[in-house]
């Protein structure tokens, strides 16, 4: 571990801040504080002197926190984008300041908060869930399904509150004890469970392409984000029309070939359309798109898929390496309400997204992609996912979820909330996004359809600078 702690200690973001690391002991779950614990990493990111800029003259110790909330669930941060944003935050005033003469002195302080990346509960550092490791303990499926229930949004927000009262407990001045959160994707719908369960402890929320849907199990969300995954397949196939037939001939060869991935994995006809998840990203459908063209030089020059197209294939997709993402993707919906493979039940009624079907149609009908959606049948695709194919199945059928959201308290909120919605999100789908943004108080929205999933990676500095002028502007 040492060596790991030197390398990400070595790091120079840029000259313009110091990054350390800190782990906390945390219980498995908070109803059994005697029980068992895992280690909860996290990240801080403390800017230098000479890009505080500001002109405050401020002790490190003083300087108040920023505590990002990684999207999911289950992946850790990626510490390149957290260098990168780390850097808008922590100098975005000082060195923005001409394009900026509206934001105010708050935002003038933003340039010296300490931004903390936290690798939530199973992911990254923080005592990471892996198939092996459940063999290793040598766990049975119910074992694993009880142990996976715990690393949903009110257990991550709770370690942030652990680690919250950790490190500011100390203040003397109450406002100084709280700090500000930025979730992106499923680090907003943590967001609206602290929000919930622990507003006292934040002084401010921003949030990226994730106000959570109010509901209570996903049906209602695949109904709706199915009409936005037929859109992106719409326009897919209008870019490259070629590929109607293209993607055709590929899955043809899928059915008819047991292909199997580098890691042991298949690659099926479902998994093929898997590749559809991409369509909500910037650049996905380019992306995809050279796909298929290197499958069909594959097929045209040696009646196969090539190593190197396979590879690839398994490198886009991160289900192998990230389960929780598999495993709890429907039951992060589920408020006492069972998922039973919602997307599965849901995508069954529109033909298009049905190969079996399909494939009887004349040549010129499209096969549709599939979007963020978990499959039974990903769990014997997916190799590192075998293992863990009845503690999910346990999983889709349970009901036992607690509450992730209390709309009365959310109603009567007032921590500011600073949110950037993409009309065209094919994964938090915003008419959802919308009914949920009337429940919680004082929130303002930057609504834009210029912008995918991903707007605070590719347009960072313009989503940035109007969510930061969104919160300190003064209704008139």
């Amino acid at each position: 571990m040492s060596d790991l702690y030197q390398l990400l200690s070595d790091v120079n973001v840029q000259a313009r801040s110091r990054l350390s690391i800190d782990s906390f002991s945390v219980p498995v779950d908070y109803a059994e504080p005697d029980g068992p614990h895992i280690r909860i990493f996290l990240r801080n990111l403390i800017p230098l002197d000479e890009a505080k800029g500001s002109g405050i003259d401020a002790a490190e110790s003083d300087l108040p926190y920023l505590l990002y909330l990684q999207g999911g669930p289950g992946f850790g941060v990626d510490l390149s984008f957290s260098v990168d944003l780390g850097n808008a935050v922590s100098s975005f005033c000082p060195h923005s300041r001409e394009g900026l003469q509206d934001l105010t002195i708050y935002y003038e302080q933003a340039s010296q908060e300490k931004t903390l990346w936290l690798d939530p509960r199973g992911t990254g550092l923080s005592t990471p869930i892996t198939a092996d490791i459940f063999q290793t303990k040598q766990m049975d499926d119910e074992a694993i399904a009880k142990y996976l229930k715990h690393f949903r949004a009110d257990n991550i927000v709770r370690d942030c509150e652990t680690i919250r009262h950790f490190l500011l407990d100390g203040k003397k001045d109450p406002e100084a004890r709280k700090w500000t959160i930025l979730g992106q994707s499923f680090g907003g719908f943590c967001a609206a469970t602290y929000l919930s369960f622990h507003s006292d402890g934040l002084k401010e929320v921003f949030i990226a392409g994730g106000i959570p849907p109010m509901v209570d199990s996903p049906d209602p969300v695949y109904e709706a984000l199915v009409v936005k995954v037929e859109e992106r397949n719409r326009v897919y196939y209008a870019k490259y029309p070629q590929d109607v037939r293209n993607v055709r001939r590929i899955l043809g060869f899928l059915e008819g070939n047991n292909v199997v991935i580098p890691n042991g994995g298949n690659l099926t006809v479902s998994r093929w359309l898997q590749l559809g998840l991409q369509f909500g990203s910037h650049g996905g459908i380019d992306r995809v798109h050279q796909l298929v063209f290197r499958a069909i030089t594959d097929l045209d020059t040696f009646g196969k898929l090539s190593y190197g197209l396979i590879d690839s294939i398994q490198k886009t997709q991160s289900f192998d390496t990230n389960p929780i993402y598999a495993v709890l993707h429907e039951p992060i919906y589920c408020q006492g309400r069972r998922a039973g493979w919602s997307a599965q039940r849901v995508i069954q009624k529109n033909d298009r997204f049905v190969w079996e079907k399909v494939r009887l149609m004349s040549d010129d009908v499209p096969i549709y992609f599939t979007g963020e959606m978990i499959f039974p049948d990903m769990f014997e695709d997916y190799h590192h996912l075998r293992p863990l194919r009845g503690a999910a199945e346990l999983l889709a059928y349970d009901e036992d979820w607690p509450m992730l959201y209390d709309k009365e308290a959310l109603k009567k909120n007032q921590v500011k909330v600073n949110a950037a919605t993409y009309y065209d999100d094919m994964y938090v789908d915003f008419g959802l996004v919308q009914q949920a943004a009337s429940v919680i108080g004082n929130v303002e929205q930057l609504i834009t359809n210029q912008s995918f999933h991903d707007g605070i990676r590719k347009h960072m500095e313009s989503i940035l600078t109007t969510l930061f002028e969104l919160s300190k502007r003064e209704r008139d």
